[in-house]
């Protein structure tokens, strides 16, 4: 019998090392390979994590500018009062909100609605000039009621509308639309309807607008002698005025009166 054993080929994979060499293999294929790119949104997160404190606030800002800018275009927009026209219902220094959906979808402005118009051609003669830089960052402001609106946008309420007549005043001093009398219990206290007689008929797509305060309002009476007697085109109407904003203690929905014949 040979004692002598024959030595056994050792199994390669069991060698030293060679599971260290598989691993290390293994490792430098995967990292010697393409290196993995992280998902769009991932990417930007990143990106946005690797900027400073500042320009992130910088970047959200702009983002939280742009939605609010959206929204006010499209939605509601605050706008400030800049004088008493319209008071007791709004006071100088309000912000009203000014809900741009109310006429979009068919619905047109009814008698006693308070609502924010384009007076371009009606209550202002012309396009309004200045420099178109400064004119630009104040309609910004305006457009979030930080500044007063641009001069050739007013808050009155509709007395008429196409097809109307309104007359001022019967005997007992009231206006009338289409021959009833108007309760107007939104008035100054102390004015009376109008010291301005007339008698008119609204043409259809036109509005005829007065502000409540009767004897501080500039409004369609002022311009009964002028083109378009003071009569306002519905499409010029930017919006209902439906709340009051700010300040908060007189936070309210506004009364459109609807008391009108």
């Amino acid at each position: 019998m040979d004692t002598d054993t024959q030595p056994s080929e050792r199994d390669r994979s069991s060698a030293p090392g060679a599971g260290h060499e598989h691993r290390s293999r293994s490792v430098r294929i995967r990292g010697g390979g393409r290196p993995r790119r992280e998902a769009p949104g991932k990417e930007r997160l990143c990106w946005l994590r690797r900027r400073g404190p500042w320009r992130r606030a910088a970047v959200l800002t702009g983002v939280c500018a742009v939605l609010v800018g959206l929204f006010s275009a499209w939605v509601v927009q605050p706008f400030l009062i800049p004088s008493g026209s319209m008071e007791p219902t709004l006071r100088a220094g309000d912000r009203v909100l000014v809900n741009k959906l109310a006429y979009r979808f068919g619905d047109e402005p009814r008698r006693g609605d308070v609502v924010v118009f384009d007076g371009t051609d009606s209550f202002v003669r012309g396009e309004p000039t200045g420099d178109p830089v400064t004119g630009l960052l104040r309609e910004g402001a305006a457009a979030v009621g930080l500044a007063e609106p641009d001069e050739t946008d007013f808050v009155k309420r509709v007395v008429g509308v196409g097809g109307d007549r309104v007359t001022c005043c019967d005997k007992r001093g009231r206006i009338t639309v289409n021959g009833e009398a108007v309760e107007e219990s939104y008035l100054h206290p102390g004015d009376v309807p109008s010291r301005v007689p007339f008698d008119i008929v609204v043409p259809e797509g036109k509005l005829w607008m007065m502000g409540d305060h009767r004897s501080a309002s500039r409004d369609s009476r002022d311009h009964l002698g002028e083109p378009g007697g003071g009569m306002v085109p519905v499409d010029r109407v930017i919006g209902r005025a439906d709340w009051i904003g700010w300040p908060h203690d007189r936070w309210t929905e506004l009364d459109h009166g609807r008391g009108h014949g």
